[in-house]
């Protein structure tokens, strides 16, 4: 029996003849090919502009770098949600405060960010967790307040949110900056390590170029603090391909969640994942609630079914925090979402009997347990 995976990067000869002909052109860095991905991708998400770069945790750590983020300041963050999240903020010198997730919707609790908010706050981080779209108070909370959102939406190629005003906006155009990551587990992948970053910012739109090459414009001289996180021109032409397909891709991610929403609805020992109201949902990763998650795991690898459980030790609680004043501290929604959730897989190339395999096998599961 083959081993269903959780994630399944697609590969296509499309895909292998854009980047063959981008090697045999010999333009390797810094040429056509990552402007017109980043061009692509700013006009998909209703950015004024995106810049490829080298990973999507490098691109947290160059918007922080663009606001000025650093030495004195605080920036709130999730604890339920992957490391380099949080990480990104004493990397640039800042104090990471850790809140508390939402149990309906697991992105950030806007009251818990309210409430944690100071005369130091900068910036918040909100992540779209699993390609859930975060509450769409958030961002009026930090624009009443005058504090930076920045999306780390890593996890939300495709995801969209009606927001308070009614209009819809697109992961990557719901913040002051938005962070992506291209990593093969992802919904849209460049063969190999990448990632994005947009805004909607007219006054930050030369940075956000700036940012990724050393900092340099046009003439060469250095205008701003940066590195060299530029993305290769390969790269940018496979994720060229890869985001014209990203729509239809997100849909069948939509269709195998509602199908598996039937198969576990009513389930006794499960609770399926809900969907914020006005949110085009992702679906990044599927993740079931249960009392039993290693069991559930260990269960559907008897039946050559990859299973994870992510972020089992919350942020603020892991070794690189020791000595952050939050790392004894325990939050609530966070500490139950680590300690139940279990993600199937729910990547777009599945096949139907695939499908059903993961459905019978999760089934079984809760027969035997019930």
């Amino acid at each position: 029996m083959d081993r269903i995976p959780t994630a399944r990067p697609s590969w296509t000869d499309e895909m292998r003849a854009a980047a063959v002909s981008t090697l045999d052109s010999r333009y390797w860095v810094k040429g056509p090919k990552g402007r017109e991905f980043g061009k692509k991708f700013a006009e998909h998400c209703g950015a004024l502009v995106a810049t490829p770069c080298q990973n999507g945790s490098s691109s947290l750590w160059a918007a922080l770098r663009i606001l000025g983020v650093g030495k004195g300041d605080e920036v709130i963050v999730p604890s339920y949600t992957f490391i380099s999240s949080a990480t990104a903020i004493p990397l640039a010198g800042a104090e990471a405060v850790f809140v508390d997730v939402e149990p309906d919707y697991w992105c950030l609790d806007v009251d818990a960010v309210e409430a944690a908010i100071t005369e130091k706050t900068k910036a918040v981080i909100g992540v779209h967790i699993y390609g859930q779209p975060y509450d769409p108070r958030l961002l009026k909370l930090c624009r009443e307040r005058g504090i930076y959102l920045i999306e780390d939406a890593a996890q939300a190629h495709g995801a969209s949110q009606v927001m308070m005003d009614g209009s819809e906006l697109v992961a990557g155009s719901m913040g002051d900056l938005g962070c992506f990551s291209f990593f093969p587990s992802k919904n849209m992948a460049v063969g190999g390590e990448g990632g994005m970053l947009t805004t909607t910012v007219d006054e930050l739109t030369d940075a956000v170029s700036l940012v990724v090459n050393h900092g340099r414009s046009p003439s060469l001289e250095s205008m701003q603090l940066g590195s060299n996180l530029r993305m290769s021109e390969v790269s940018a032409a496979i994720g060229t391909v890869q985001l014209s397909h990203l729509d239809s891709w997100v849909r069948r991610r939509r269709e195998i969640a509602d199908i598996y929403h039937q198969a576990f609805a009513d389930h006794p020992l499960l609770d399926t994942p809900k969907v914020r109201p006005g949110a085009k949902h992702a679906w990044h990763q599927y993740c079931l609630a249960t009392e039993n998650p290693d069991e559930l795991v260990a269960h559907l690898d008897h039946h050559c079914i990859d299973a994870r459980r992510y972020y089992v030790t919350p942020c603020h609680q892991q070794n690189v925090f020791a000595k952050h004043p939050q790392h004894g501290q325990v939050l609530p929604v966070t500490a139950t979402l680590s300690s139940s959730l279990v993600a199937i897989p729910v990547m777009h190339e599945l096949k139907d009997d695939e499908i059903e395999r993961i459905i019978a096998a999760v089934m079984s599961f809760s027969v035997l347990q019930h």
